[in-house]
């Protein structure tokens, strides 16, 4: 792992508590708001899980699912997870914060990854990254040639959604709402105590 790399994963780790903590503090969310946010983080979910199931990581490259679609789902559906929160805080500030936070650390996480994936895969990694593009998916399939062929045959495997951890992602967003639902109800019955 690079320096630069190792930075950028540490620190995306380390300010992402006080970021979420400066958000819970400024929400303000209301059951409608709730709901309409965990719709959105549910999607991501979906498409995080989805995703998962067709990661090999330091195996193969991935290219099918929905990496035939972008070469990140992975952090597509986490962007859609935290706009789902922004949506459910229902505090332009906290909102804020929480898509900066994503903006700057995952950019910057994608980027460096890719130069990883360069280094191991080659030429199959750059005919890859130029039909596929590298955030927002392609709502069409790409015409991936050849080398994608053994990849499209490759189906989702919900063990490999578990050696991938991808339930953790599950279980943090239901604790994410269910914080946020704890922080309503602060702020209903006990005004005093929190903003």
């Amino acid at each position: 792992m690079t320096v630069q790399r190792r930075f950028w994963m540490r620190w995306r780790v380390r300010l992402g508590y006080p970021v979420a903590l400066v958000y819970w503090l400024l929400a303000t969310p209301s059951p409608r708001w709730i709901l309409i946010g965990g719709m959105v983080a549910a999607l991501g979910l979906m498409v995080r899980a989805s995703a998962a199931g067709y990661l090999r990581k330091s195996e193969d490259l991935a290219m099918s699912g929905p990496y035939a679609r972008t070469r990140n789902p992975l952090y597509f559906g986490s962007a859609l997870i935290a706009a789902g929160f922004s949506m459910a805080g229902f505090s332009w500030p906290g909102g804020a914060a929480v898509m900066l936070y994503f903006c700057v650390f995952y950019y910057a996480v994608m980027r460096n990854e890719e130069e990883e994936l360069r280094e191991r895969y080659g030429q199959a990694f750059d005919n890859y990254a130029a039909r596929v593009p590298l955030f927002f998916p392609r709502l069409a399939d790409s015409k991936m040639g050849t080398e994608a062929t053994a990849q499209r045959a490759k189906e989702f495997s919900w063990r490999q959604y578990r050696r991938n951890r991808e339930y953790q992602a599950l279980i943090g967003m239901i604790a994410g709402l269910v914080a946020l639902w704890l922080r309503m109800l602060l702020r209903a019955r006990a005004p005093w105590l929190l903003p």
